[in-house]
């Protein structure tokens, strides 16, 4: 089934199983597609982005379980903190699928990695929808959930065009220049190979 994506700006995509099958304006996708379902954003269409901070979020770091709230916080833990937690696998894997899901709610479809070496990390990761690219060495900086917050220039994953994969998000925002000053904590919703994998409430 054809499912088309638009924003608030009337860019649009066709999205067919995990492919882009066409890009352009709404109206004109309409017409073309006329069986298509439709979902209408608010804010902007962008190629989701990549965290460059793969291994420091998803497996140097515990992501407490809101039920942990009162006693760890909400923000990840890493160093000390990390070292006084009782880490077994059912742990990272559980801290890893938290961590996942935060990053799709950024509109991060890719998580840069020199390897994934926790295979309890590494299972909940390629369950997810999440993708893992290769990365060398270590980018510096601190990591960050919002790759708008990092050190380094936002890094895009695919391109939205036709025939390339679905992996996209669509920011509450006016423009670009909104969504740099804002940062992705304004990401509405996540498409990855096609599925919607974030969407806010």
């Amino acid at each position: 089934m054809l499912t088309i994506h638009a924003d608030s700006r009337g860019h649009a995509l066709v999205v067919q199983g995990a492919w882009i099958a066409d890009a352009g304006q709404l109206a004109e996708l309409v017409a073309a597609h006329p069986r298509a379902r439709v979902r209408e954003w608010p804010g902007i269409l962008t190629p989701g982005l990549v965290n460059i901070h793969g291994n420091e979020l998803l497996e140097e770091a515990y992501h407490p379980d809101p039920r942990e709230a009162d006693e760890l916080g909400t923000e990840p833990l890493t160093g000390d903190a990390l070292a006084a937690l009782d880490m077994d696998d059912a742990r990272w894997g559980a801290s890893a699928r938290r961590a996942v899901q935060r990053m799709l709610a950024h509109g991060t479809v890719r998580a840069a990695c020199e390897s994934l070496t926790n295979h309890a990390v590494r299972d909940a990761v390629h369950r997810s929808g999440l993708a893992v690219m290769g990365r060398i060495g270590r980018p510096g900086g601190t990591p960050s959930l919002d790759p708008y917050a990092a050190e380094w220039p936002v890094t895009f994953a695919e391109p939205r065009e036709r025939h390339s994969a679905a992996r996209f998000a669509v920011f509450d925002v006016r423009d670009e220049t909104e969504l740099a000053e804002r940062g992705a904590g304004t990401c509405v919703a996540t498409v990855a190979e096609g599925r919607i994998v974030y969407r806010r409430r």
